[in-house]
């Protein structure tokens, strides 16, 4: 939840990729803060668009996000979401103008932050984060809200705000020690120091480092988002829930949970699909049911 204050910059790549993407969009909504387009089919892309701030996340710019992101969950077109900012920037941070003002009566009483983990609690569908430049607190909080984070090797990713003299409140602490562990995340969060893209894909943060920038990157996410669009939704939704349900529960709990949605799996009609075409060596037209 931290940013610096940003210099005055667009970044030319980010409009020559949102203007490409739109001429694949069938229905992009109009927003202030992001732009949405469908780059491949069965892909929902979301960038994060407010360069003279470094992608600053903000309430109204997460109001925006929960908003696409749900519309992208619920469209039966789309099979996975990415999300991305710009070359020198995924997300900064949190934008400090807004928190600077408020008091602990102000934030609890309103539940500041809480709409932030929309994207980790409510959204079934797949999401990649597609990171290039900065990633700090809330930026980095979330790219790991994300269930998968490909990242270019320059990033910069962290979660400095005990600088500010406050902690992370959007699933940092959390998510960053399930990362990378105890030791590695108290040392981070209690020293606020940054790591590297290619540091995030040494310790297990990232799935994939790219080499070059944010173009590169998105590029390698959308057609990740591709092949995972291109499955059954039904089986990739339940893979989705078992993977996340692996760090919540006991290594028992978790083997019986599985077992559970794979056993119900054979209710469905992809199963039968899916099985049968393999049987006659046959490329599965899925129904999505």
């Amino acid at each position: 939840m931290f940013t610096r204050q940003a210099p005055r910059f667009i970044s030319s790549q980010t409009t020559v990729f949102a203007r490409r993407a739109r001429l694949y969009s069938s229905a992009a909504a109009s927003y202030e803060h992001i732009l949405t387009s469908t780059p491949k089919p069965g892909v929902g892309l979301i960038t994060l668009n407010r360069p003279k701030a470094l992608n600053a996340l903000s309430s109204p710019l997460f109001k925006e996000l929960n908003d696409a992101l749900s519309k992208y969950d619920e469209n039966k077109d789309i099979g996975a979401i990415v999300i991305t900012g710009s070359d020198k920037a995924f997300a900064a941070g949190a934008d400090i103008k807004e928190m600077a003002p408020l008091t602990f009566s102000a934030a609890y009483s309103n539940n500041f932050i809480a709409p932030w983990s929309h994207l980790a609690t409510n959204i079934r569908k797949p999401v990649i984060a597609a990171v290039s430049g900065y990633a700090l607190g809330g930026g980095c909080e979330l790219a790991l809200m994300c269930d998968i984070i490909y990242c270019t090797a320059t990033a910069t990713f962290g979660q400095p705000e005990i600088k500010l003299g406050v902690i992370p409140g959007a699933g940092g602490s959390q998510r960053l020690t399930h990362a990378v562990g105890k030791s590695k995340a108290m040392e981070l969060i209690l020293t606020g120091k940054n790591f590297s893209g290619k540091e995030a894909g040494e310790w297990g943060v990232a799935a994939k480092v790219v080499e070059g920038g944010k173009e590169e990157v998105l590029e390698e996410a959308v057609n990740t988002a591709e092949s995972i669009a291109a499955y059954s939704r039904v089986a990739v939704v339940a893979a989705k829930e078992v993977v996340n349900k692996s760090q919540e529960l006991s290594l028992r709990e978790g083997v019986e949970f599985e077992r559970r949605l794979f056993h119900g799996l054979f209710g469905s009609k992809d199963q039968k699909i899916g099985m049968t075409a393999f049987a006659e060596k046959k490329k599965p037209e899925w129904s999505n049911e």
